[in-house]
């Protein structure tokens, strides 16, 4: 359920009609823009009698929300919500700024991180993707660093400045990434619903990557978990999804883009290398993935692609990243957007 309160209604009203709600047994999520206050109501809102809450003075209007993720409709926040890493240069998801994430997909050593660090940056990227820790197909394939990878991580954050970008496997490891800046939650983890709560509380931005299966609805479903818990800083991305056709390694859905933003008040980022498998592919999914709307990309980058110890084939060389990063400045002057 949702209340838009009229314009003018101030907070010592909406701090009593508040308390009110909340001894009527809901939760209370507050949204403020420049002209309009609005309060969610999460929780079993059956037993509200809609016509005695329009008829409180402060009141506008109310309406029930149908869709079973509250939190991250857009209807409970209108106004879309900003990522911004402190004290880093430019480090924002969201408003007008498209931001790029760029790295490795697996940390495989110092030089090989660092160097790829000051190479991405000297190019625009704005945050430092790299795997420590790497969910595989197989049991045989290189499964990261861990802790050692991290510890390179922000090594090569210390030496550029980058914000770093990496994933969490399982509750167990969250002990490790105090001082990393965006968690990211692969697509195999997206329904791991104990692993979602325990990041409501984590208190750091969530890169939430949609399932390989999943529909859009449930990857909205996904970050309402985390967002239940009290943690609304959360990144949506779309990485493919499975389909019959097999010519790339999943298919890239451009059309989520929209919907998502249409959806939800949450950031929408795009992953080229993950979607399509293929480093010449990378270029032209990125350009499509700024006209769709998408709030920035996360591409993988390797200094020695044929060496890579993961996901060679996908990864752009730092030259082929400084060229692409070139034309997207382009592409996004276009759009109203800068890099």
């Amino acid at each position: 359920m949702i209340i838009v309160l009229k314009h003018g209604a101030n907070k010592e009203e909406i701090a009593e009609f508040s308390a009110h709600l909340k001894s009527l047994g809901v939760g209370i999520h507050e949204s403020s823009g420049v002209e309009t206050t609005i309060l969610g109501l999460v929780g079993d809102t059956s037993r509200l009698n809609e016509s005695s809450l329009a008829a409180h003075s402060i009141v506008e209007k109310v309406m029930r929300v149908n869709e079973p993720y509250k939190m991250a409709n857009r209807k409970f926040h209108p106004e879309n919500t900003v990522i911004e890493i402190a004290n880093a240069e430019n480090a924002i998801v969201g408003k007008n700024h498209f931001a790029i994430m760029a790295g490795p997909c697996s940390v495989e050593s110092r030089d090989q991180i660092t160097g790829i660090a000051r190479a991405v940056k000297a190019s625009g990227a704005t945050f430092l993707r790299g795997g420590a820790f790497k969910p595989r197909t197989s049991p045989y394939a290189f499964q990261g660093l861990g802790t050692e990878g991290l510890d390179l991580l922000l090594e090569a954050k210390k030496a550029t400045g980058l914000p770093i970008v990496t994933e969490l496997m399982a509750i167990k490891q969250l002990e490790y990434f105090d001082n990393v800046d965006i968690i990211q939650i692969g697509a195999r983890n997206m329904q791991n619903f104990d692993l979602l709560k325990e990041l409501g509380s984590c208190g750091k931005p969530i890169l939430l990557k949609r399932g390989l299966a999943n529909t859009a609805k449930e990857l909205l479903m996904s970050a309402e978990y985390i967002m239940a818990g009290g943690n609304e800083q959360i990144i949506l991305c779309e990485r493919g999804i499975r389909s019959f056709d097999n010519f790339t390694r999943n298919v890239l859905d451009l059309g989520v883009i929209p919907f998502l933003k249409k959806e939800s008040h949450l950031p929408v980022i795009v992953d080229p290398s993950h979607a399509t498998g293929a480093a010449w592919m990378v270029e032209p999914m990125a350009k499509a993935a700024l006209a769709a709307g998408a709030d920035g990309l996360i591409i993988e980058v390797h200094n020695n692609p044929k060496m890579a110890l993961c996901d060679g084939e996908q990864s752009i060389t730092p030259p082929q990243f400084d060229d692409l990063m070139k034309k997207l400045k382009k592409y996004a002057e276009i759009e109203g957007k800068t890099l």
